[in-house]
Parts: structure tokens; C-alpha cells; sequence
């Protein structure tokens, strides 16, 4: 085997080290909060490399361009979503655990604010992800579904389409959320109480029969 395909070879086969990991989410971050602070105008692979501390060539070796940063820092966003909803416990109290997960929402997206205009928004005009993206993104608004559905089967809500109850509640959530990040609901203290309030009179809502 030649020298260079050999070197190929050895390279691809390398399994992902911790320090791979650890840039590749470092430089998701670093891209998100030049996005968020300073528009697309100012994302660039070589800004982005400087502000991480590592190389422009690092940064093409991971993503091979910035179509590809954009597209891992929109996925990354998602994940950590996916991530922040693993981590609510099932009990026997699914209407509690559906209230949980409206806090797990919050709590991501207070996290990862410079990731949430890119899930859903279009910060970066050029960056539109197709429909096989989206679908990947659902994950989350599986685990709301299939809360609601227990929700049912408990006889805590009323018959409902899960699905569509999940994507209700999904718009509340991310509605607050939008709201909260851009300081319109007062301060942290005041912000949790409107949360509260709203997570907790859907829930009853939906408890109750529709007309």
C-alpha cells in the first residue's frame, strides 16, 4: 500500500478521541454566540478557529466548510433539547412529568441561547436545512407525544390526538421561550412564575372536556 493511502487509511479508521468531541462542541459554541451577537455577516471558519483557540484547517477537517458548521450547530441545538428531555423520569404521575417537561424546555433553552434562533429561525439565509434534517429534529416532540398519550391513558386528559396536543404545547413552550430570551417576561423570578402559571393552566385545560 502506498504511503499516503496508507495514512489515509489509518486516519479514517482512528475511532473518535475526547479531545475530537470536546473541539467539535467548542467550536458549535463558539460559531452559535458570533451568530447570535454579530449576525451571519461575521460567521466565518476562520474567526470561528481564532475565537476557539485552534485552526482554521482544524475547523474545515470537522465540518469541511461552514454549511457544515451551521449544519452541526443546528442539530447540536436540537440534541441538547433531545438530552434535556431524556433526563425528566417517567412516574406514575404523567401529568406532573409533562409539566416537567415544559421546565426541561425552559432550562435548554436558557442554556443554549445562541442555538435556539438557528433551530427555528433562519438567521443564516443560505442555511436551509432540507426535510430530512427537520424530521431528525422531532425527537423531542415524540417524548411530548407519548406524554400526552399517558396523560389519556390515565384518564387525566380527555380523548385528544397526542400528536396534535404535542404540537400545541410545543408552540406554548417555544413561545415563552422566545419571549424569555428576548427579556420580555421580566426578570429571572418573574419569568419562572409566567412559566408556571401557563405550563399548569394548559395542563388543566386540557383536562377539561371540549365543548
Amino acid at each position: 500500500m502506498k504511503p499516503l493511502i496508507r495514512y489515509v487509511v489509518k486516519r479514517m479508521a482512528r475511532p473518535r478521541t475526547r479531545d475530537h468531541d470536546e473541539l467539535r462542541e467548542s467550536l458549535v459554541d463558539v460559531g452559535g454566540r458570533i451568530l447570535a451577537a454579530e449576525g451571519p455577516q461575521a460567521l466565518n471558519l476562520r474567526r470561528v478557529a481564532q475565537d476557539a483557540g485552534t485552526s482554521t484547517a482544524a475547523v474545515y477537517r470537522l465540518f469541511e466548510g461552514k454549511q457544515g458548521l451551521v449544519l452541526a450547530m443546528f442539530l447540536d441545538g436540537f440534541a441538547r433539547l433531545d438530552r434535556a428531555f431524556d433526563a425528566v423520569p417517567t412516574t406514575d404521575d404523567p401529568v406532573a412529568d409533562l409539566i416537567e417537561l415544559g421546565r426541561a424546555y425552559r432550562a435548554s433553552a436558557r442554556a443554549n441561547p445562541h442555538l435556539y434562533a438557528l433551530m427555528f429561525g433562519r438567521p443564516v439565509p443560505e442555511f436551509v436545512p432540507g426535510d430530512a434534517t427537520v424530521q431528525s429534529t422531532l425527537r423531542s416532540l415524540g417524548k411530548l407525544a407519548d406524554t400526552v398519550a399517558r396523560c389519556v391513558e390515565a384518564g387525566h386528559f380527555p380523548p385528544v390526538d397526542p400528536a396534535r396536543v404535542a404540537r400545541q404545547l410545543h408552540g406554548l413552550v417555544h413561545g415563552l421561550a422566545s419571549l424569555e430570551l428576548l427579556r420580555c417576561l421580566g426578570d429571572e423570578q418573574e419569568a419562572r412564575a409566567q412559566w408556571e402559571q401557563a405550563l399548569r393552566a394548559a395542563t388543566r385545560g386540557y383536562a377539561t372536556p371540549a365543548p
